[in-house]
Parts: structure tokens; C-alpha cells; sequence
């Protein structure tokens, strides 16, 4: 974790999932609240301090205030207990759930955010927006998944060999408090036979606000099927695909992804 964003990184408990949960979050310009509010969800083995300063030069180029945080059994926020498995519906209960509840406790229940969301963020980010019409202004959608790939399932067995086998273990474990609790939560869910049928394209027609999805076209984690797949249903999206881009577009082509955001939010305004 870097050193400002260490220092900046707050907690606020909630109670859903069935129980009470420490959550890591930090504000960005939270003084500007005439500005348009950015919620960052992070992707499967992300947190708060894995976004690093991306989301702050964002909002500053925008003029915009931010919430980055960690959802449950990532970064800093409650670790999931090793016993634990998350359910195939585990997105669809942090959209319905553990979102709500975060804004609500940080006083953000009554605001129209726009959200960005990277990968399995951007699935929950679709699926709040889904099921919460009337409180999303916009939504961004970064590497989303839709529904699963046989391109998703080689990768992400690729990276448990890794994790097993090399140094990624160390490497993530900068970011969370408990490491192997991100790790295998993700990785168990998205390996699990019953986990191929995961599919949200039912949900996609009843999102109303605008929409825009961002694609690298060398994603090693999901082909164009996905975001064709939203355009097909969500008419109303905006589709950006990057080439020389792999998973993480804001990490890849990060100059790109802000201009394309910029465009995208001067037209809603």
C-alpha cells in the first residue's frame, strides 16, 4: 500500500451478509459535495489500495469526489473465514446488500453516484444498477463479465497454479490483510463446476441510466462476447474498446480510459 493511501484509509462497520462488517474505505475531495460522486469497485483479487492513485487523478481531472473501499474478505475490510465458501450468487448479494448498506453508513444513501467498476466490479456495478434504477446516474463498466468463458476459466486456473507456485502469493499480500481469504474466495467460486451456469443477462434490460463499457482486446480473462452481450441488451451502451489493452484498461491504457470517461460524462451533463 502506498504511503498516502495508508494514511487516508478509514472503517466503517455494517451489518449485511448476515453479519457485522468492518469495511475499508477512503474518500476522495470529500469536501467538493457539490460534485459528482465516483464509487470504484475493484475487480476479483483487488482492494482500496490496489487502484493505487488512479482514481484520485481521475477525480481531479473531473473535478469529481470518489469512494474507493474493499469489499468483504479483501484489503483491510473483514476477512472471510477460511471455511467460508462464497455462493454463486456472491455478486449478485453485494449489489443487493453490502453496497447499499456501505453508502447508507457513510451517509451516501440518498445520492445518485456514478460508478466505475473493474471486472467482477463491474458485473456487481451492472447488477446495482439493475436493481437500483433510480440510484445510479451513470455506470462504467471495466472487463465485465456477464456470463462465464471458457477464456475465464483457463485464466483463472492458470492463476491458482500461480499463486501455488510462484510469488504472487507475496505479491498480493501487500494489498490485503489476509491474503489467502481473497485469494480463495474468488478462486473457489470461479473454479467451481456449479459456477459455469453464472449468468446476469436477465438483469441487464432493467438498468435505465447510461451506460458505458470498456473492453481491452487482448483481455485474457473474457473475449468482445461480453460487452457485444450488453450492447445487445442494454441498447443504450456506450462501447469502447481498446486495443493493446489486456484485463485492467485503467492500469494498460490509463490516458485513454480518462479521456473516453471524460467524453462519456460531458455528454450526461
Amino acid at each position: 500500500m502506498d504511503k498516502a493511501t495508508a494514511e487516508s484509509a478509514s472503517r466503517v462497520s455494517i451489518e449485511a451478509l448476515g453479519r457485522q462488517l468492518d469495511i475499508e474505505y477512503r474518500l476522495i475531495a470529500p469536501e467538493n459535495q457539490e460534485a459528482d460522486l465516483i464509487v470504484f469497485l475493484h475487480e476479483g483479487l483487488g482492494s482500496a489500495s490496489m487502484w493505487k492513485d488512479w482514481p484520485d487523478q481521475l477525480c481531479q481531472q473531473l473535478g469529481c469526489r470518489g469512494l474507493v473501499y474493499s469489499r468483504y474478505g479483501y484489503g483491510q475490510s473483514t476477512p472471510r473465514p477460511p471455511d467460508e465458501k462464497w455462493p454463486v450468487h456472491y455478486m449478485h448479494d453485494q449489489a443487493r446488500e453490502a453496497l447499499p448498506a456501505l453508502l447508507e453508513a457513510l451517509g451516501m444513501g440518498d445520492e445518485r453516484p456514478i460508478f466505475y467498476g473493474h471486472s467482477d466490479g463491474a458485473s456487481i456495478a451492472l447488477l446495482y444498477a439493475a436493481m437500483y434504477p433510480q440510484r445510479v446516474k451513470a455506470v462504467i463498466a471495466a472487463a465485465p463479465h456477464i456470463f462465464v468463458e471458457d477464456i475465464s476459466i483457463s485464466s483463472i486456473t492458470q492463476a491458482r497454479e500461480a499463486y501455488l507456485n510462484t510469488d504472487l502469493r507475496e505479491r498480493l499480500g501487500r494489498y490485503h490483510e489476509d491474503v489467502d481469504s481473497a485469494f480463495w474466495g474468488w478462486n473457489d467460486i470461479w473454479l467451481n463446476p456449479e459456477f459455469r451456469n453464472w449468468n446476469i443477462e436477465e438483469y441487464l434490460p432493467q438498468i435505465r441510466c447510461p451506460l458505458l463499457v470498456i473492453q481491452g482486446e487482448d483481455d485474457e480473462y473474457g473475449t468482445l462476447d461480453q460487452v457485444q452481450g450488453i450492447k445487445r441488451i442494454a441498447t443504450q451502451a456506450q462501447l469502447c474498446i481498446i486495443g493493446a489493452c489486456r484485463h485492467s484498461p485503467h492500469k494498460d491504457q490509463p490516458q485513454k480510459v480518462n479521456r473516453e470517461i471524460a467524453e462519456f460524462l460531458r455528454h450526461l451533463a
